[in-house]
């Protein structure tokens, strides 16, 4: 006889419960996907760079016609809640204080890969493009190279290309602010 296990899933809801009741903790470094609570790798150095670089040049460029979120979640789904190294988000007078950003909320997503390509690339840009995230770029620090996807559809991005350094890239959202790879990469 063959027996079955299942899994217990949680909702974003759950997964905000068992933060409340001390169960998960601040310092626990994990993310709600697809009713997973899964642990996110340690931040080194050059991911560290990579994310304040990239959020100084968008805060820069961007001024406020947008919220600029770093390491901070944004629901896609009652069960999936990623923490998105940055998110560039719709502008809202109260920063989202009163509610957390939700898909509908993003203008792109910038994830920071550095032993995490897999991950990022495989687990992650999947359920954006499911959620209906216009753009994300995957800064690939082992490639030294940035990883580009449009076009969201339930199956995945419709478009995706590759840019190496001597490149330059504007988002969607703000075509009228270019990057240079290099810029982005350090």
């Amino acid at each position: 006889m063959r027996i079955e296990i299942s899994k217990k899933l949680f909702t974003v809801d759950d997964y905000y419960r068992m933060a409340e009741a001390g169960i998960l903790t601040e310092d626990d470094r994990v993310e709600l996907i697809d009713g997973e609570i899964l642990q996110m790798s340690a931040i080194g150095s050059r991911h560290l760079g990579c994310v304040n670089r990239a959020s100084t040049l968008f805060f820069e460029s961007f001024g406020r016609r947008c919220v600029v979120s770093t390491q901070n979640p944004v629901q896609l789904s009652v069960w999936t809640e990623p923490q998105p190294d940055i998110v560039v988000l719709k502008p809202r007078a109260d920063f989202y204080a009163s509610k957390k950003p939700m898909a509908e909320d993003v203008l792109f997503v910038l994830e920071v890969a550095d032993t995490t390509l897999s991950y990022d690339r495989d687990i992650k840009v999947p359920r954006y493009a499911a959620a209906g995230i216009p753009e994300v770029w995957i800064e690939s620090l082992p490639d030294d190279r940035l990883l580009v996807y449009r076009d969201p559809a339930e199956t995945g991005f419709r478009t995706s290309f590759t840019l190496e350094r001597g490149k330059s890239i504007s988002p969607m959202a703000f075509p009228d602010n270019i990057f240079t790879i290099g810029d982005l990469l350090g």
